[in-house]
């Protein structure tokens, strides 16, 4: 594929793109690291993201050294770290209403400095920076590309399973964070400027060999807790909620963890499933001023190009696809997309999945 970048004005070769102008005039929130864990949260919700850089305040200024430094930043941190945090303090302390026995302090074993000290300072009432907090869930390292970087080279780091990438300034501060989404945005809306990329768009999920992987899912009347620790253990991002004879109900995606950490309500955690999704279906109504029921499947004869406008339509990661049973057989995620996007462009990334059966695991 010949680049043509710079021989006429209009770009026709995507990779070609510069990173840095998918994020230009973006506002960028930041976290200070002292913060509780709890409050950090709250920002992540007043400012409607999902994940947010973390800095360290404490880090030799000018006035110290009479040098201008930007931020050091620890880390990210977002709704899985959330998720990561809400597990690590529960499977440590007793559920609620039951009194810890004497002499057990719930501190378990061959646990690293920084989680215990995360579930000390829980179990004696301490608020927990969010710097101890940051990337705990160990999804969502720190990474960073210059300004000059392509998109290429961006799709390249997502097709492997990250999430997000901070675009630096030649000074080192935080231009703007690229996402996954941003990108399948930006190609899906100017998919008519890229051959390459209309060819695949039109392309069925089967055709691309797509859809046919392992279902992460959860049954309707396990409690969200259930739920939080598949997405935690098998490192995705949402699980399918199922109802009677596999049949998909719905979808409890790490984002939704914000509805518990709302006013604290931690209950929350042992209601059902179903009862969870429905609560987070009415509140989002609530934020919307309208009613909502995301339609999260697709099918495999269903195109590339519908499949991701289905992605961008219901802001998630992750897709379900369905046989004629309603059943889910497999699933089609933003990273999936990003490897395409990768492979049209001449790239071949080796998929980092846990497991490649097509099994459903509920548990």
């Amino acid at each position: 594929m010949a680049h043509r970048e710079g021989i006429t004005t209009e770009v026709h070769d995507w990779t070609m793109v510069k990173a840095s102008s998918l994020v230009k005039d973006q506002k960028v929130i930041t976290i200070e690291g002292s913060l509780p864990v709890e409050e950090a949260c709250a920002v992540l919700i007043k400012n409607n993201i999902s994940a947010a850089p973390v800095y360290n305040a404490e880090a030799k200024g000018t006035e110290e050294t009479g040098i201008i430094h930007s931020k050091s930043y620890v880390g990210m941190f977002d709704y899985g770290d959330v998720i990561a945090y809400i597990l690590l303090v529960l499977q440590n302390m007793p559920p609620p209403d039951e009194e810890v026995p004497e002499g057990n302090t719930y501190t378990g074993e061959n646990l690293t400095f920084e989680i215990k000290d995360i579930i000390r300072r829980a179990i004696e009432g301490e608020e927990i920076p969010v710097k101890l907090a940051s990337d705990l869930s160990q999804k969502n390292p720190f990474y960073s590309i210059l300004p000059e970087a392509t998109l290429l080279s961006a799709v390249e780091e997502f097709a492997y399973g990250t999430h997000r990438v901070c675009v630096l300034n030649p000074d080192g501060s935080i231009k703007g964070i690229l996402s996954q989404s941003t990108v399948a945005r930006y190609i899906y809306d100017n998919q008519r400027h890229f051959p390459e990329i209309e060819a695949i768009m039109n392309k069925t999920l089967r055709q691309l060999g797509l859809g046919e992987s392992d279902v992460i899912a959860v049954n309707a009347d396990s409690p969200v807790l259930d739920a939080l620790s598949l997405m935690s253990k098998y490192g995705v991002s949402s699980v399918a909620v199922l109802g009677h004879m596999g049949i998909v109900l719905g979808n409890i995606s790490m984002t939704d963890v914000k509805h518990v950490m709302k006013s604290y309500r931690h209950q929350l955690l042992w209601k059902t499933c179903f009862q969870f999704v429905s609560l987070v279906r009415t509140e989002q109504g609530i934020d919307d001023g309208q009613d909502r029921l995301p339609v999260f499947d697709v099918r495999l004869d269903t195109s590339f190009g519908f499949a991701i406008g289905k992605l961008l339509a219901t802001k998630s990661h992750r897709v379900w696809v369905l046989d004629e049973r309603e059943r889910a057989i497999g699933v089609v995620s933003i990273t999936d997309v990003m490897r395409a996007f990768a492979a049209s462009a001449g790239v071949n990334v080796k998929p980092h999945r846990r497991g490649s059966s097509s099994t459903t695991r509920t548990e």
